[in-house]
């Protein structure tokens, strides 16, 4: 069925409708104004329902910038309804938790607008099929996300956690544009017409595919969507910003950091997966050497950093980056496991992540620390939610019969069979997968013992939290169980867990949509030892996971820390700027028409240079070719020439002007001896109105030019040659062009007045002067333009003339 436009468009749309009329809304309703944000949640979230139960499937297109072809298109699939059933879903719990959490907290109004702009943002992203569209919303995340996690904007840890955020999500997504733009150019290669539409490209996915390959681009664009959604989704070695966005409120935390903007980067990969993966895909491609390699790589090392934590919510950032990197990583296997686990894993990691993080809120509301030193025993005081700590984190350290531990399963089969089919050093797949799952499970039964053994001294008293905080990680922790149960009873595809995730598998797996089921394991197979191992080594290593936390603070110093090299390059790079400001604003405008001039002309020629203009003949100019070169024009031009060399070597303003009108009027003179008088008596006209004008004006500025010193004079030489030859080739580039049919009929034709017409008309000139009307009509533009540049010309001279009592000379 197709999805209805008006059902899209109100799920996208409403949370910002919403999010503009919170600050009036919190006026009169105050902290309850939670509530109010949970109420569109909510709405949001009843509308994808809607669309999941009436089967919608397919593109809602509509109009944006149809000249360059751009739409707020959105698609309707089994992935976009996940990741948009968990930003609706998780942000009614979430934002019903707030309304416990921030009691008394400031800045609520600015709270709940941006959440509720970030959950937009989210559904956005989640339901786009425009290019543009998708990164006009991948970044209002971030830009949201940067306003969430720097809340409390009086704490400098605050301000920094939100810099570091914004500058690696943002520079990602920078990357990811280019992509972008990358598969856009390469799908008029490979199309009958340019498309932005990411639907188009998943239809045609063959062709787009070997048409990156013989441009050489397939490489480049993995490389650079990669960048984005490894910067979004915190992998290595851009893991370090999760835990610093834990400075943010805990309901943040939980929303974005472990259900929604994360998931983003996973949601990425999964989406562009049809498109690189294609259904016979290599076992060892581009595609599996990126993402299984790097979501290995950061399952394992954040599982580590998990284990190294001191604080619990530090903990859980970087468990999340962890389950992250398992979710990259099965996309990245070339087999149906790997989607079977990605997509299975997106759910379950959001449903027990979510659920721990409110946990964690309700420890450190009621605790009053988050030290996992200080941490234990409060199974007696939190007994509710101590059950809901207990089924989350067994959930996520991969225990059976949890859901978390089908979906590292189904990541253990891929893993080994894709180890089976390469031979080799492929086994390290499974090897690795292996390794990174036992420091999962330690992390996992760690966070699960704070609710038992002894209390510890420093505990204080605890108190119980209200019922609008509890209501929420339980309805999460039921969720769980839910999920857990349908797997383990082994009720088949037809059960709705198993026929959702059938339809995210089939948006991430080349070809048909295929159907999904997982049972529990009732027979011994290479992954179920697998599972096995991890558990029975997780398990042994726990007793000693005091001296593992210590053993690994201890190996993270210096530049094995990756914080190390973000903060000093962060330094080096502020360091640089104050050090070079002196020299690049020193007051001196002739310092600052350097930089501009030398800027523009090294972009310009490189961008010559990109394109392949120099690569053959520059083109003449039109008309010049034929035009004999007799005596009289060689002599004005070799005059023009003359002047052009005696103006850089005149000894005053006033010589210099007068030089420079011999180069003016010989100019003028060669439009005559071309046949283009008219052009000539224009000529003419504007050299002598600059020539008074300049003389008056000179009468204000110093009479000398000042001592300038043999390498100055070396510097500003090479630059005049520099923009003289970037004029030169944009000359001869932009008047290249030679239309079959001459313009001049078109213009005779239109230049007056209709014959018949109404009172008014819009197809004509209407004027009588065919040289006015192109310039004021058919030319508005260029003359605009021109008008512009003699307005800048204005502003230069007075500049000049304010300047003139400074004495500025160099």
């Amino acid at each position: 069925m197709q999805p209805t436009p008006e059902v899209v468009l109100a799920i996208v749309f409403l949370p910002f409708v919403a999010a503009a009329l919170t600050p009036a809304v919190f006026r009169v309703l105050g902290e309850r104004t939670a509530y109010f944000a949970a109420a569109t949640a909510l709405v949001c979230f009843g509308l994808v329902s809607q669309l999941y139960l009436a089967g919608a499937h397919g593109t809602v297109p509509l109009e944006w910038i149809p000249s360059l072809g751009v739409s707020l298109a959105f698609y309707v699939d089994g992935l976009a309804l996940l990741i948009a059933f968990l930003a609706s879903g998780v942000g009614v719990l979430i934002l019903t938790y707030s309304g416990g959490y921030m009691h008394g907290e400031p800045g609520q109004a600015k709270y709940y607008a941006t959440l509720l702009a970030f959950m937009g943002s989210m559904l956005g992203v989640a339901l786009a099929s425009d290019l543009i569209s998708l990164f006009v919303f991948w970044e209002l995340t971030s830009l949201s996300s940067f306003l969430l996690i720097g809340h409390y904007t009086s704490e400098q840890s605050s301000q920094y956690a939100a810099r570091k955020s914004m500058l690696i999500t943002v520079s990602g997504g920078l990357f990811m544009l280019v992509g972008f733009l990358l598969l856009v150019w390469v799908s008029g290669q490979a199309l009958p017409e340019t498309t932005y539409s990411l639907t188009v490209l998943l239809d045609n996915a063959d062709l787009i595919r070997q048409a990156l390959v013989e441009n050489g681009l397939l490489v480049p664009v993995l490389v650079l969507l990669g960048l984005g959604a490894a910067t979004k989704s915190a992998q290595v070695p851009f893991h370090i910003w999760l835990p610093n966005a834990m400075e943010a409120p805990t309901p943040v935390s939980a929303f974005l950091h472990s259900a929604t903007m994360v998931k983003a980067g996973v949601y990425l990969v999964g989406r562009f997966r049809p498109l690189f993966l294609p259904k016979e895909a290599p076992l060892f491609g581009e595609w599996t050497m990126l993402f299984a390699i790097l979501g290995l790589l950061t399952m394992t090392v954040a599982a580590i950093l998990a284990v190294a934590a001191t604080d619990i919510k530090e903990l859980l950032a970087y468990s999340t980056a962890s389950h992250l990197g398992l979710i990259i990583a099965a996309f990245g296997f070339a087999n149906k496991y790997g989607a079977e686990a990605g997509a299975f894993h997106i759910l379950n990691h959001a449903s027990f992540k979510a659920a721990l993080f409110l946990v964690a809120g309700i420890i450190a509301h009621e605790a009053g620390t988050r030290k996992i030193s200080k941490l234990g025993g409060l199974r007696k005081h939190l007994p509710v939610t101590a059950v809901i700590a207990t089924v989350a984190s067994l959930s996520m350290a991969g225990l059976p019969p949890f859901n978390g531990f089908y979906s590292k399963e189904l990541l253990f089969e891929a893993a080994w069979y894709a180890g089976k089919d390469l031979g080799g050093l492929g086994y390290l797949f499974p090897v690795i997968a292996v390794f990174g799952s036992v420091f999962t499970f330690l992390y996992s039964v760690k966070f699960a013992s704070l609710f038992f053994g002894d209390e510890p001294d420093e505990l204080g008293h605890v108190h119980s939290p209200p019922a609008v905080m509890l209501i929420p990680p339980a309805i999460l922790g039921l969720l769980v169980v839910g999920i857990s149960a349908s797997a383990t009873l082994g009720l088949g595809p037809e059960t709705p867990i198993n026929t959702f995730v059938g339809h995210v598998y089939g948006s991430v797996a080349a070809g048909e949509a295929h159907g999904f089921s997982v049972h529990f394991p009732t027979e011994l197979t290479p992954y179920a030892v697998m599972s096995a191992v991890t558990i029975l080594v997780g398990a042994v290593a726990f007793p000693f996971y005091d001296r593992l936390h210590d053993g690994i603070n201890a190996i993270l110093r210096g530049p094995i820390r990756a914080n190390w090299w973000y903060d000093n390059g962060v330094e080096g790079l502020a360091t640089t700027s104050v050090r070079s400001t002196p020299y690049i604003q020193n007051g001196l405008l002739r310092t600052y028409a350097t930089w501009a001039l030398a800027s523009v002309t090294v972009l310009t020629l490189g961008g010559y240079l990109a394109a392949g203009v120099f690569s053959g003949n520059l083109p003449a100019f039109p008309g010049i070719s034929d035009l004999a070169v007799t005596p009289a024009i060689f002599l004005v031009l070799l005059v023009a020439v003359v002047g052009a060399f005696a103006v850089d070597i005149a000894p005053s303003h006033v010589a210099g002007v007068l030089t420079l009108s011999i180069l003016g009027f010989m100019v003028a003179i060669f439009y005559i001896l071309a046949d283009a008088p008219d052009l000539a008596l224009t000529q003419l006209v504007v050299e002598t109105l600059v020539l008074v004008i300049f003389l008056l004006v000179l009468n204000r500025l110093p009479a000398f030019y000042g001592e300038v010193n043999r390498s100055q004079s070396i510097r500003d030489g090479i630059l005049a040659l520099a923009v003289g030859a970037t004029v030169f080739v944009t000359v001869l580039v932009t008047t290249a062009a030679s239309p079959a049919d001459p313009i001049s009929g078109f213009l005779a034709e239109n230049a007056g007045v209709p014959a018949e017409h109404g009172p008014f008309f819009t197809g004509a000139g209407g004027g009588g002067n065919i040289v006015n009307v192109i310039l004021v009509d058919f030319r508005a533009i260029d003359t605009m333009g021109e008008i512009s540049v003699v307005a800048m010309a204005a502003l230069a001279i007075l500049t000049l003339i304010r300047m003139r009592e400074r004495g500025e000379t160099q």
